[in-house]
């Protein structure tokens, strides 16, 4: 008789069903320019990162509340929201997957992608851009 072979664990199953879970509530949403930055073995504060825009303040806050029921019905504890008052920028706590959703200028203004090395969406080519007449 063969010794069985142990089963290979996927240390991020929960993180990949929290980050399905997450895209499809923003798709659901209809939110633009989802962006998914992998953070596992990067950085402890989570494995995912999501970045989103919303058309409006409106939106943005619906998105996250929308978000947060998700989560929690999705088994995550305690879904934090930061900013949702305003609703130019709410960063949405959901533990292994963390999302900030923002406002189309507010999020040009931060550039949260560049800061772990990823193009923001719809980032105009400097090849394309006029030159300034002199």
């Amino acid at each position: 008789m063969r010794p069985r072979r142990a089963a290979k664990i996927d240390p991020l199953a929960n993180s990949k069903r929290l980050l399905e879970l997450v895209q499809s509530s923003l798709d659901g949403d209809k939110a633009e320019d989802v962006v998914t930055i992998p953070l596992f073995g990067k950085s402890t504060i989570a494995d995912y990162m999501v970045v989103a825009t919303g058309r409006s303040s409106r939106q943005v806050t619906s998105m996250a509340e929308h978000l947060r029921e998700q989560l929690k019905a999705g088994g995550v504890a305690d879904v934090a929201l930061e900013g949702a008052p305003r609703g130019d920028w709410i960063l949405v706590d959901g533990g292994d997957v963390i999302v900030h959703l923002f406002r189309p200028e507010v999020r040009e203004f931060y550039g949260l992608e560049k800061m772990w090395g990823v193009d923001m969406p719809n980032a105009a080519d400097p090849a394309e851009k006029p030159l300034a007449k002199a």
